[in-house]
This record gives C-alpha cells, sequence and structure tokens, in this order.
C-alpha cells in the first residue's frame, strides 16, 4: 500500500529541510510525495540552495501549485499519513494558528489538523517574538509538531549537510520512516 506524506516548502530560511525531505523520501519504497511551494518558498530556495523551480518540482511524485485549493491535498477524503512544512514561515505559522486557509499550504495544513493526521512544522524564526510564541502554542493545542530545526550538536555534525539530514531524519522518525539518516544517541561514552 502506498503512502502519501505532504511537503510544503514556504518563504522562511532553510529551504533545504524541506528539498532534503523530498530527497531522502525519493528513496523510501511506497511513500509518494505530494509537494506543494508558496512563491516566497520557491524564491528562497532559489537564493539559498539555486534551485529553480521546475528542479524543485521534479523531486516530487505529485506537484500542486499553491493557488490551487480544489487540489486533492485540499480535501479530508484524500488520505495522506501526514504533512510537513519545511521550512514552516511566521506567515503559514499564522495562518494556522488562526484558521486562514487563503492558499493550498494552509488549506492543505488545515485539513491534515482536521482530520487529526500528522502534521509537522519546522518553524525557522529567530528570535521568537510573543505572537510567535502564541502562535506555536495554538498550533501545537491543535495537534501540529512545531519542531524547530536545531542542529543536534551531540551528532557532532561536520557540514550544514549532515546537520540538515540530522533534522529531516528526525523529522521522518516522526512519521515511522527512518530514512537512515541519523545519528542515533547512544548515551556518554569515554569518561
Amino acid at each position: 500500500m502506498t503512502r502519501r506524506l505532504v511537503v510544503a516548502i514556504t518563504g522562511a530560511s532553510g529551504a533545504a529541510f524541506g528539498v532534503r525531505a523530498l530527497e531522502a523520501l525519493q528513496g523510501v519504497d511506497g511513500v509518494e510525495t505530494h509537494l506543494v511551494v508558496s512563491r516566497a518558498g520557491a524564491l528562497t530556495a532559489y537564493s539559498e540552495l539555486g534551485l529553480e523551480l521546475k528542479d524543485l518540482k521534479a523531486k516530487a511524485n505529485v506537484v500542486y501549485d499553491n493557488n490551487d485549493i480544489g487540489a486533492a491535498i485540499a480535501s479530508g477524503s484524500f488520505v495522506t499519513d501526514g504533512m510537513i512544512i519545511a521550512p514552516c514561515s511566521a506567515k503559514t505559522l499564522g495562518a494556522l494558528a488562526n484558521g486562514l486557509c487563503d492558499n493550498l499550504v494552509a488549506r492543505a495544513a488545515d485539513v491534515i489538523l482536521k482530520e487529526r493526521r500528522r502534521l509537522v512544522m519546522l518553524f525557522r524564526e529567530t528570535p521568537l517574538h510573543l505572537a510567535h510564541i502564541r502562535n506555536m502554542e495554538a498550533v501545537t493545542e491543535m495537534g501540529a509538531i512545531v519542531y524547530p530545526p536545531v542542529p543536534a550538536l551531540y551528532a557532532r555534525p561536520d557540514s550544514i549537510e549532515t546537520m540538515v539530514d540530522h533534522t529531516v531524519g528526525r523529522v521522518l522518525d516522526l512519521f515511522d520512516i527512518d530514512a537512515d539518516m541519523v545519528n542515533r544517541w547512544s548515551g556518554v561514552r569515554g569518561q
């Protein structure tokens, strides 16, 4: 049975997290990726990674336009395992916290929440002000997982790519997908 996972890339810094999630999922049998990219997300992916939108779209099985509010992922009857928003902009977080579904990213995430499926949001904004914190509280109360992509330094990453892989691997763990990207903690040694 094919598992469907929605991946959204919005306009915060950190497009590498969404791109790497798509790349990792390409190597997982039985997982079909459904991608939606905001306009600002496409600009960020190009700015940070030099990745054209067509090349980004090629990393997914199914691609939707962010204005296509009638897309399959906009309906709860379209069964998915959940959704990853990586990175998640402050605008997207605020929209979800307040039930504003004026684009497909927000509508698809709202559907995930109402259907009680897993929504993982890699909120990439610092420092935080009170609206960010309250919006994170609101989406958490709705069932989302707010996952700031903070590097796990215990893994002793030797590159940005290693840090991104570890974070993406941990996010995929939340969907019971082991993409063999995590340097797992095994306790303190050598003391």
